[in-house]
């Protein structure tokens, strides 16, 4: 197989074989981690465990021949929570989680805007990504954060203890603080070294959900102006982001132990998030009939559109040459030197991981890698 420096030469991220950043739990540390919830070894002690499993994850990304390398969100129970609990602002609690991704789910928090919002200093996704890139050596390093809508739209709008007990006098006040959060934890990031960060951001999938528009417009709230207003939080977040730093947004329909929660194509979001939202890549789920069509692909301005093609909710290994015409046909909407390739989502976007082994993990991203040198070399 080609090194990792053949895979991609695009100045900067996303790259043409790309990946969305989350890996399987090697056993080591899904044991560590429930020694620790017991109280048998110390953080300290999990830490160094999690350190030593980072390192090597990142041998294997670079062997695979991925150019950006994640730490696999190891050190996280949640793609999204332990990010958003680490806010200033922010309140979790136990949620009901049945019939959440058809039944898969048994356990979940939810979490609400209860106080002025803030991006604290000290927050500790900032030395796991000083981490990762002193482990990444020459190649990128990739991190990931939830998306700033996953804060508006599961802690305010689809919130109802925020409707209960709203902390802002109006939406417009709530959204201006969560622009300045990741405002600044963009600088933040780039201070401690970032120039590749993702936003995850799954809250777009209920904006083009016939089930969840019906449950947002029975909350009182118009999902075509939430589409709006999505994206006005998104291009105020990215608007003061440094020139040499890319930033993408991931959005899937969910991923727990390979169910999903939402169903639809782009086209209810697609004007105001592919033409107005000014960042350097898209991250879109395209592994199923879930996710339509390519055409809402038209509204691509400049940006990169990374096709997850590549589906990690099973083991089942695609075919080289379907993947190749897939992109052909995609390429018909935004031109083939702007399309990029990976897999739909994470292998394990919560700990539990999706019902694939870690072999199928790392066929699918090798398929990715071969696939786009065949493509685009």
């Amino acid at each position: 197989m080609n090194s990792n420096t053949n895979t991609s030469k695009k100045i900067a991220p996303p790259f043409r074989a790309d990946q969305v950043g989350s890996f399987l739990r090697p056993q080591t540390l899904k044991e560590a981690k429930a020694k620790y919830n017991e109280g048998r070894i110390t953080k300290e002690e999990l830490r160094s465990i999690e350190d030593a499993e980072i390192m090597k994850l990142v041998d294997k990304q670079k062997a695979v021949g991925l150019t950006a390398v994640t730490d696999g969100e190891f050190r996280r129970t949640w793609w999204h929570l332990d990010f958003i609990e680490a806010l200033q602002g922010i309140e979790v609690y136990d949620l009901n989680a049945s019939g959440l991704f058809h039944g898969a789910m048994s356990k979940a928090k939810g979490y609400t805007v209860a106080s002025k919002l803030g991006f604290p200093a000290d927050h500790p996704f900032l030395e796991d990504f000083k981490f990762l890139k002193q482990a990444a050596g020459d190649l990128v390093a990739k991190f990931t954060i939830p998306g700033p809508n996953m804060i508006f739209y599961s802690g305010v709008i689809n919130s109802q203890k925020y409707a209960d007990n709203p902390s802002y006098a109006s939406l417009e006040d709530v959204a201006k603080d969560i622009v300045q959060v990741y405002r600044d934890a963009i600088q933040a990031f780039y201070d401690a070294g970032c120039r590749y960060l993702q936003l995850d951001d799954t809250s777009w999938g209920a904006l083009f959900s016939d089930d969840f528009r019906d449950k947002i417009k029975a909350k009182g709230f118009d999902p075509d102006e939430l589409v709006k207003q999505f994206a006005d939080i998104t291009i105020d977040a990215v608007a003061n982001k440094p020139e040499d730093m890319a930033i993408t947004i991931h959005i899937c329909r969910g991923n727990f132990k390979s169910s999903w929660l939402y169903e639809g194509g782009y086209e209810p979001i697609a004007k105001e998030l592919f033409s107005r939202v000014n960042v350097d890549g898209f991250f879109l789920e395209y592994d199923s009939d879930r996710a339509g069509d390519f055409k809402p692909l038209r509204h691509i301005k400049d940006q990169r559109v990374v096709l997850g093609l590549v589906t990690t909710k099973t083991g089942e290994l695609e075919d080289k040459e379907d993947l190749k015409r897939r992109v052909q046909e995609a390429s018909e909407y935004v031109n083939l030197d702007q399309l990029c390739l990976s897999p739909q989502c994470g292998f394990s976007s919560t700990e539990e991981g999706n019902t694939v082994t870690d072999q199928d993990q790392w066929n699918k991203l090798a398929l990715v890698v071969e696939t786009s040198q065949e493509i685009w070399n």
